[in-house]
């Protein structure tokens, strides 16, 4: 493959589109680096978010890699979102990661819930004069933790775990599922960081083991939260209290709030929302948050039994972070006697 023939929309799927999905602020430019072998050769090229363009180079007998790269204008911070090698005799590799959350570019789920791998190999050959590069290829899985608080911004994707590594050796598509991830953490809700699936070719004389195919998926921690301000089974006279909201780790694509329903607690109830309760999160990294409520007294419309109820709703359902139930009673009673004299 010695034609400039490559065309660089063979990366486009994987290009960040959404801006609106990370940031009301940021916005982003978008380029692909083509890296030729033996040479090294760089060469970068704009481009949109979508669409096609021929290579600016011709494939040399060793191969190239081209990475999609898109930069933040906040930082700015750089995101390599794909990569792949081509060469003349490589096989051909996609993955592609999947969750129930679709409204990032970057995959992403939450620590408590299932993703999806799915990998396609071809061109993979198998005759005895085949070169040996030609005939297989290794699947890789890495983990790597975020830590305490962290977001991945600046993160060394070299220091990361290296959990399973396969060879393969056919043509065709696997569909893997995960039902939890494996990023380090003692708390198994609160962890944040990414796990890796790539796709290498393998050295041979012509060029070095090189990358075709490479997706992560971030995994963020499960939010919680508290309701202070009102104890359980208290009885509240005349006038509601001011309520303190605290709210860990919200999912970076969600909607928090606490709702009033009459009686005790009950999941899957839909009450009345609090005013000032509300907090939608549209950004790329969990969000915390400490609310504070007053004035909210006319959504209690009778005495008696009540319950303040904190949800969040996210791409995965919606989830009670805490609750309060106690006894309203705002009547006021007056003792006395009517006195006549005569």
């Amino acid at each position: 493959m010695t034609m400039k023939s490559l065309l660089f929309g063979m990366l486009s799927a994987g290009l960040f589109c959404a801006t609106s999905a990370w940031s009301q602020t940021a916005t982003y430019t978008n380029f692909i680096r083509q890296v030729q072998y033996p040479s090294e050769v760089v060469y970068d090229a704009s481009v949109n978010s979508s669409g096609q363009r021929l290579s600016q180079l011709a494939i040399d007998p060793g191969g190239a890699r081209f990475e999609l790269w898109t930069v933040s204008s906040v930082g700015p911070t750089s995101y390599l979102l794909d990569s792949n090698y081509v060469g003349t005799y490589i096989p051909v590799a996609t993955v592609a990661v999947r969750s129930e959350d679709n409204t990032s570019a970057i995959p992403r789920t939450r620590a408590d819930r299932p993703f999806y791998v799915d990998l396609t190999v071809g061109g993979l050959l198998s005759g005895a004069s085949d070169p040996e590069p030609s005939k297989s290829v290794k699947f890789l899985r890495h983990v790597q933790s975020y830590g305490v608080g962290g977001t991945g911004i600046g993160i060394d994707r070299t220091q990361a775990t290296l959990l399973t590594q396969t060879s393969i050796t056919t043509n065709g598509t696997q569909n893997l599922t995960f039902l939890i991830n494996s990023v380090p953490g003692a708390d198994r809700s609160k962890v944040r960081g990414e796990e890796r699936f790539s796709v290498f070719s393998l050295e041979d004389y012509q060029a070095p083991e090189s990358q075709i195919a490479s997706k992560y998926i971030q995994i963020w921690p499960v939010a919680d939260g508290s309701i202070t301000g009102i104890a359980s089974n208290q009885l509240v006279r005349y006038s509601l209290p001011q309520l303190t909201v605290t709210l860990n780790d919200l999912y970076p694509f969600s909607t928090t709030y606490v709702q009033a329903y009459k009686g005790n607690a009950a999941l899957g109830t839909t009450g009345t929302t609090v005013p000032g309760s509300a907090l939608v999160v549209n950004d790329s990294v969990p969000q915390s948050r400490v609310l504070t409520v007053t004035g909210y007294d006319s959504v209690f419309t009778s005495d008696g039994r009540w319950t303040l109820e904190l949800v969040t709703k996210t791409p995965f359902g919606i989830d009670r972070l805490a609750f309060v139930s106690f006894d309203l009673d705002r009547t006021m009673k007056v003792n006395g006697s009517v006195v006549t004299i005569e």
